[in-house]
């Protein structure tokens, strides 16, 4: 049969017994020894639960026990804005916004956002810089004015 740990106000405990035992004269390792435990558990003990009363002991699980009930609630709520915002866009798969390459700001209000190129062949996002995707470069049109102000 397997011993069982102990519960971290038994480790408190036990770690206060070593320190009392140390403080009447007794080697460390002799009063690590009498509370029943390795060197080994002794330090690592002593590491995590060092100094700390059986009050602390009690604030850090109930803090603990917070911590975890609020990562779940953010999870949660993440989880639903996700949800939220794929049945937002109607079309699923087609991105919210597309990314620019940087301009520098010149002042005044931000240009909107074009709507995101679709391939030609299959009409989905363009996704990435495809060459065929990308418009063809033609001939630079010519403007000529006539006698009516149209310019062709």
């Amino acid at each position: 049969m397997a011993n069982k740990r102990p519960k971290p106000e038994e480790i408190v405990v036990k770690l206060r017994q070593v320190e009392v035992l140390m403080g009447q004269g007794m080697p460390r390792i002799d009063a690590i020894r009498q509370i029943g435990v390795t060197e080994q558990t002794y330090y690592r003990w002593k590491k995590k639960y060092g100094g700390m009363g059986t009050e602390q002991l009690k604030e850090l699980k109930r803090l603990q026990k917070e911590n975890e009930r609020l990562r779940r609630a953010v999870s949660d709520l993440t989880l639903d804005k996700l949800i939220l915002s794929e049945a937002a866009k109607g079309v699923r798969g087609v991105p919210e916004t597309v990314i620019r390459p940087f301009q520098p700001r010149t002042g005044g209000a931000p240009e909107p956002l074009a709507p995101p190129r679709l391939h030609r062949s299959c009409a989905q996002p363009n996704e990435g810089f495809r060459a065929s995707c990308l418009p063809r470069p033609g001939p630079a049109p010519i403007h000529t004015e006539t006698r009516d102000g149209w310019s062709g």
